[in-house]
């Protein structure tokens, strides 16, 4: 089966039953509910409006998205929302991306107890670059930080690792001046990664020492930062990297590319190579790798640090002052939340009316005529998934 319409909703309806049979006593009720979220998204399980178009004489449903967050259908609207909010807080000032990811022998107690551990990176990278940050020779202040949890690789795979957005700079002590951070230059990656790595070390023997004891040695030998670069100054900067990372899920469907009775293809950007290339996997392993991203229930895979958080938001106030006084105009037209996120608007034109985060003014369109004559007859209730 090779077609452009090809979703994950057609994999997970196809395979499911087969991965049940093989993984189903592992599967966590978040992993379970993704499942029949995604297969029954868009469809009559989630609900839905029935309408007649006076045009054409036809009847047709408009049936409400799963809203669940490893959906690649249902983020357009959840994100536009979301960004527009994040603007209101966003400084004038540099800002620079980081990346700290786990040595592959920590992969598996990361599987076996998500919620601690992926919360334990978290704050662990967090409190270490806050540290550096405001050491001497360097920033000397605290930064904002807004970090996103990421779990997965082009194949699926499983690699967790976190990105920062962190501003480059902070307020003094004193509130009276804002600190900027050297030019291109943040914080050692190198000091910055022995320091997570030891706080990490240190934090799970003392909270989970019979995890700790099960790693072997080199897991404490490995590098665990990857890179810290400028990433750009101002709302623009920041507006691209929320668009880019904050929403993103494993798996698009637009990288679908076939599904047998067997097997699903997809692509994958290899980075090395700089190329699109091909994945084939049975389809039971392809939801294997699929479920191995789905968070659990209730886990915020973005969290707010430093100057971010929501604690400090008198000392944003005062930052965003200090920066309109100290710094030059800005000569550049800022991104608007309008002109990002070209793939989620267009999940976000196929909301259906009624559904959590819809336009009020939606009004529908005939399917097969395109007309918008059309006169609502019925609503459909949640039903059972598919």
């Amino acid at each position: 089966m090779k077609n452009a319409k090809l979703e994950l909703a057609d994999v997970v309806r196809r395979f499911r039953d087969a991965h049940a049979a093989q993984f189903g006593h592992l599967m966590l009720p978040s992993q379970k509910k993704a499942l029949d979220d995604i297969a029954g998204c868009m469809t009559p399980a989630m609900g839905g409006h029935l309408y007649h178009c006076q045009e054409c004489d036809d009847d047709f449903w408009i049936c409400h998205g799963c809203r669940n967050r490893s959906c690649p259908k249902c983020h357009g609207r959840q994100m536009r929302e979301w960004l527009a909010r994040r603007e209101a807080e966003l400084l004038p000032c540099g800002y620079y991306h980081l990346v700290a990811t786990v040595p592959e022998q920590l992969r598996h107690a990361f599987l076996s107890d998500q919620k601690f551990m992926y919360s334990l990176l978290m704050s662990t990278v967090a409190g270490a670059v806050i540290d550096l940050a405001r050491s001497k020779g360097r920033v000397g202040a605290t930064p904002g930080i807004l970090m996103i949890l990421h779990t997965w690789t082009g194949q699926m795979t499983y690699h967790p690792h976190v990105h920062l957005l962190v501003t480059a700079g902070g307020v003094s002590d004193d509130g009276r001046h804002w600190l900027a951070a050297p030019s291109k230059f943040l914080l050692s990656v190198r000091a910055l990664s022995k320091i997570v790595r030891a706080r990490f070390r240190d934090a799970l023997e003392r909270q989970k020492p019979d995890v700790f004891h099960s790693l072997p040695r080199k897991t404490w030998k490995r590098a665990w930062c990857c890179y810290c670069k400028p990433y750009g100054h101002g709302k623009q900067a920041v507006l691209q990297y929320l668009a880019r990372y904050a929403f993103r899920i494993a798996l698009t469907n637009a990288r679908i590319v076939a599904m047998d009775d067997t097997h699903v293809t997809f692509r994958y950007k290899d980075r090395d190579a700089n190329q699109w290339r091909t994945c084939r996997l049975t389809g039971v392993e392809f939801l294997r790798r699929l479920l191995m991203h789905v968070l659990p229930k209730g886990f915020h895979k973005a969290r707010y640090y430093g100057l971010w958080h929501h604690s400090k938001r008198p000392l944003q106030q005062r930052a965003r002052l200090l920066l309109a006084l100290e710094a030059p105009p800005q000569t550049a037209v800022p991104m608007t939340v309008a002109e990002i996120g070209e793939d989620a608007r267009r999940a976000a034109d196929n909301r259906s009316p009624g559904s959590e985060g819809s336009d009020a003014g939606f009004r529908p369109r005939c399917p097969h005529c395109g007309s918008d004559r059309v006169i609502h007859l019925a609503e459909l209730t949640r039903g059972p998934s598919p």
